[in-house]
């Protein structure tokens, strides 16, 4: 059985879904702003591992991830500029071209990254209605209370405020870290509604039943996940730095509406450190996917950097680290190559039930008879089902691929487990190198521009070498170039 660690609960809990066969799954998406960097993409990454083993054991899943393009202001204490309008100052763009933007611009990554798409991208723009509703409900019940710059939350008056921290009021008060609003009733009462500036046009506002204004930044997951999920919905997943406020106000604002929980299993994943460094803007050590390209390297080395740590577990993101991830997918790759295609019928739905525990037999590309890695493979399931042991699973990968088992059937065991990796194994699963005269071209083009120390050409080439499918690794032997 699929075993999950709760943090409503702090402890591993059998994952026990609402309806049988399917799963509701809401995860806490970007605020498009600014690029995402790599910080924010493993949670993303321990996300979509969560979902493919959801998928994996059986479930169909439904996955809604939100976009906040508006409403997400500068501190935890809702003041400051939402973070779209300041930015769009910062570009001399419109609010709305900056969102599309930064938008667009994390969905590249996304893909980059071999994510599942969701079933639904939900943009908080998108469901101001929503939210209006709910904020309605809200004030009907008496939860709320108006003060000049919005309607706010009265966290006294909900009794299960910091049961997700495991904070109690009164202490998560004394200790606060978000600056008192001498208006507010409480430090820790947040925002549902805040009022555009008077006299000033504000370039994201529409009109309420309080005002003309904009939506605080909790209230859109609280409307979209029980408008696309229902409530309570199997799971919410996200960053750990969304335990003590943005996930502690969704389950207040939604229980106090609607009188039972949000979701049953609260699912949290660490943070990423550079060099044993917290990762920021001032240290310099703020990386994106692009810096990982950049550098020739496939952005799936990155994603089997993060599967080589426990989700729960602190990963320490190093350019020796990354170097290390890329070799072993090389030679991942590499053996996959040396697999072949095999007459098997290896391609699976991963919406299919699994097969683990039996055996499963086809024709060998010799016209043999090739039995699974069935033991391997229930020890696979054993490792993704204990809390998505990642590290055990790649162990058990690697495995299989040393064992004596059939071609074939190695073959057919890896692109199972990569159901769960999302490495993209079947790309190159008896695939050959070929490379195409206008890669061959680029890379004579970009030794010549190296050759002339001219920097910029070779970075411009490399990239356009990139787009056509290929990697250009600069060796003492000259240019090495591979399938990225």
């Amino acid at each position: 059985m699929l075993k999950v660690y709760n943090t409503l609960h702090k402890k591993i809990e059998d994952f026990l879904p609402i309806k049988k066969g399917r799963i509701g799954l809401y995860a806490c998406g970007p605020t498009v702003y600014n690029f995402a960097h790599i910080g924010n993409f493993r949670a993303y990454i321990f996300e979509d591992i969560l979902r493919r083993v959801l998928a994996y054991n059986g479930y169909k899943v439904k996955h809604i991830v939100n976009i906040t393009d508006v409403g997400h202001l500068r501190s935890d204490a809702d003041a400051g500029e939402d973070k779209i309008l300041e930015q769009a100052k910062k570009e001399g763009k419109s609010a709305w071209d900056i969102a599309k933007f930064y938008e667009a611009a994390f969905k590249k990554d996304w893909v980059r990254l071999n994510l599942l798409p969701p079933s639904k991208w939900a943009r908080a723009t998108d469901h101001i209605k929503d939210q209006i509703k709910l904020i309605k409900v809200l004030e009907e019940k008496g939860y709320t209370y108006k003060i000049p710059d919005g309607i706010y939350f009265d966290t006294a008056k909900f009794s299960g405020y910091g049961k997700l921290s495991g904070q109690k009021l009164e202490d998560k008060e004394a200790g606060a870290r978000v600056a008192e609003n001498s208006e507010k009733r409480h430090p820790w009462d947040f925002a549902l509604w805040k009022f555009s500036p008077k006299d000033i046009r504000r370039e994201m506002e529409w009109p309420s039943p309080w005002g003309k204004g904009f939506p605080g930044w909790h209230i859109e997951c609280s409307a979209m996940s029980t408008k696309y999920l229902g409530q309570p919905f199997d799971v919410h997943a996200g960053g750990i730095d969304h335990i003590p406020v943005h996930h502690e106000n969704e389950i207040a604002q939604s229980e106090a509406a609607y009188g039972k929980p949000l979701a049953d299993y609260w699912v949290h994943g660490e943070f990423l450190a550079v060099d044993d460094k917290k990762m920021s803007k001032s240290l310099g050590n703020l990386y994106l996917i692009d810096d990982i390209v950049k550098r020739g390297i496939n952005p799936l080395a990155f994603r089997y950097l993060c599967l080589g740590a426990h989700y729960r577990s602190k990963l320490n993101f190093t350019r020796e680290g990354l170097e290390g991830a890329n070799n072993a997918l090389k030679s991942l790759y590499k053996i996959a190559r040396g697999l072949g295609k095999q007459k098997i019928g290896l391609a699976r739905s991963l919406a299919s039930r699994p097969t683990f525990g039996r055996s499963h037999t086809g024709e060998a590309a010799d016209g043999a008879t090739a039995e699974g890695c069935a033991e391997l493979e229930q020890n696979f399931l054993d490792r993704i089902n204990d809390d998505l042991d990642t590290p055990g699973a790649l162990a058990i990968m690697w495995e299989m691929l040393k064992s004596d088992n059939p071609t074939s059937a190695k073959a057919e065991s890896l692109l199972k487990f990569d159901e769960v990796l999302g490495l993209d194994i079947k790309s190159y699963l008896g695939k050959k190198i070929k490379i195409p005269v206008a890669v061959a071209k680029l890379v004579k083009a970009r030794e010549a521009a190296r050759a002339e120390k001219n920097w910029k050409l070779s970075d411009e080439l490399r990239d356009k070498i990139f787009e056509l499918g290929f990697l250009a690794e600069d060796t003492a032997e000259g240019t090495k170039v591979e399938e990225k």
